[in-house]
């Protein structure tokens, strides 16, 4: 029988460590048998999307074209894992609406963390004005309203935000690896 695909779309700011934590999640669904492929967001516009640029109009149809790729591997049995910022809900809601097995994760993160870990430069470039239309400083960010999993890359490790992930996909029977998921700390811990 063949395994039912999904996807798992990661959003966030830049440099929120989307592509770290679909690298650690890819390896956890790899070794308990799942077939998965990563769409990240800087190969895909090297590769995919060359001819876009950064306008509303070409981000909306960058995310249009990652969410065709991942429809098409999700119902081959492949699991999906898309890291790109996709900034603008209602293409995200499009992306879900059109590949049906979909798990939204929030890679949040305050976006001077994201700053701090940015090694090219790019956050400094933005904040000075060298940069126009750049996601969280010039261009907006609309964080999801539901999104199945949220993780908090400023306070959390990668491996609790992996954990955290692997539990809300076996909550959602798309995950069955024995994960316990990370208990969120209470008040005095």
């Amino acid at each position: 029988m063949k395994e039912k695909g999904f996807a798992v779309w990661f959003t966030g700011l830049p440099s929120s460590g989307k592509s770290t934590l679909a690298k650690s999640v890819a390896e956890e669904l790899r070794a308990h048998g799942h077939q998965v492929e990563i769409l990240d967001g800087d190969e895909v516009r090297q590769r995919l999307t060359k001819d876009l640029g950064f306008s509303k109009a070409d981000r909306d149809e960058n995310i249009r074209r990652i969410g065709y790729v991942a429809k098409l591997l999700s119902r081959n049995g492949v699991v999906a894992i898309a890291a790109a910022i996709s900034p603008y809900r209602e293409l995200r809601d499009e992306v879900r609406q059109d590949i049906g097995d979909f798990v939204e994760v929030y890679v949040e993160c305050n976006i001077q963390v994201c700053a701090t870990r940015d090694a090219k430069g790019l956050y400094k470039q933005a904040f000075s004005g060298e940069i126009s239309n750049f996601t969280g400083v010039s261009d907006p960010y609309e964080p999801p309203l539901r999104p199945e999993v949220v993780v908090k890359t400023d306070r959390e490790t990668p491996s609790e935000s992996t954990a955290r992930i692997l539990g809300a996909l076996a909550a959602l029977s798309y995950f069955d690896g024995g994960v316990t998921p990370v208990q969120e700390a209470q008040p005095g811990d």
